[in-house]
């Protein structure tokens, strides 16, 4: 998911915001917070295994028992729903998978959302957006959907993220498009704020990131500067937006066909710990934000995956170790 977004404009997009003031600038209270005193971890989640484009993880998404141990494995791990990268029409495979995870979801008191990938077409990927956002509401967010009750609400309202590509979807008009919907949904955008574009989300999500030292050859830069400043910045210039953490485990992009060797390691299992708990030491304890992204739960291609390393993810980070078809048994033989 990160092959449209090369390192050099994650620096720009960083060195364009600036670093963590150390939490010395005044702020406002958060607007929205987390229900408890913890963020609700969420997962995003790659649905196109089985499909001859994508490398084999042992398994299809297309397959019910699958999708149900999936759903359990995640619940022991905390995570509250998965977030499906989705497509509309362009990907009917991911569609399928999503109509089913869904529909599982409901049945085993489970979350789920939609994590629209952006078209990259130059011409047309405002009316893409537009028709693919009715067909999702149509589909998946309707009172007659099967499944509909699963989907991710906050504050009553069904949560939608957005993943990026070309850049040329005009989000004001689709923006204008949701608030017809009823319940109108939160539109949440990748990274910080650029632009203009505040105003066309209601939050932001952090996203896997190196940090402004960029991608070592080793993976030692996990992205401790990179998170700083996001939190310190929707902190102290976007406290009426949600905050959507980001938490990573691990990243190798060598076995995608769009791989640029980008590596961030897992640290015997430091990573992961550290990329969940660093909301801790940028917004009050007492203002957790509502929600805390796992990225990912199988991206195997970029080598993202926690789906195989809980509970200590601390297992290879690339996707040689995707041999087996049974995911409980690769699961406990990571059992400590």
């Amino acid at each position: 998911m990160l092959k449209s977004v090369s390192a050099s404009l994650f620096l720009l997009f960083l060195l364009s915001h600036g670093c963590s003031n150390g939490g010395n600038a005044p702020s406002s209270p958060l607007k929205y917070r987390a229900a408890g005193s913890e963020p609700e971890k969420i997962a995003v989640y790659e649905a196109w295994f089985g499909h001859p484009r994508h490398i084999s993880s042992g398994y299809s998404s297309h397959d019910p028992a699958i999708l149900t141990e999936q759903i359990h494995q995640a619940q022991t791990d905390g995570i509250s729903a998965f977030v499906v990268d989705w497509y509309g029409d362009r990907e009917p495979f991911i569609d399928a998978s999503y109509a089913d995870m869904q529909r599982i979801a409901a049945k085993n008191h489970f979350h789920v959302a939609m994590m629209y990938d952006e078209s990259d077409s130059e011409d047309d990927a405002t009316d893409e957006a537009i028709a693919d956002f009715t067909q999702f509401h149509d589909t998946y967010l309707s009172s007659h959907s099967p499944g509909h009750q699963a989907y991710l609400t906050y504050q009553g309202r069904p949560l939608i993220f957005i993943f990026p590509k070309g850049g040329h979807t005009d989000w004001s008009k689709v923006r204008a498009l949701v608030d017809k919907w009823n319940p109108a949904p939160f539109l949440i955008d990748e990274n910080l704020p650029a632009g203009n574009s505040a105003a066309d989300f209601d939050g932001f999500y952090a996203w896997i990131n190196p940090g402004q030292k960029g991608w070592a050859a080793d993976g030692s830069n996990w992205g401790r500067q990179y998170l700083a400043d996001f939190y310190e910045t929707m902190k102290t210039k976007y406290p009426d937006k949600i905050i959507v953490g980001g938490a990573w485990a691990h990243f190798n992009d060598a076995k995608a066909s769009w791989g640029l060797n980008r590596h961030i390691s897992d640290r015997g299992g430091q990573t992961y710990s550290d990329t969940l708990n660093f909301w801790r030491t940028e917004l009050p304890k007492d203002q957790p934000p509502p929600f805390l992204l796992v990225e990912t739960w199988n991206d195997y291609e970029e080598g993202s995956a926690i789906e195989r390393c809980i509970p200590s993810c601390n297992a290879p980070s690339d996707a040689s170790a995707v041999t087996s078809p049974s995911i409980t048994t690769v699961a406990a033989q990571s059992k400590p």
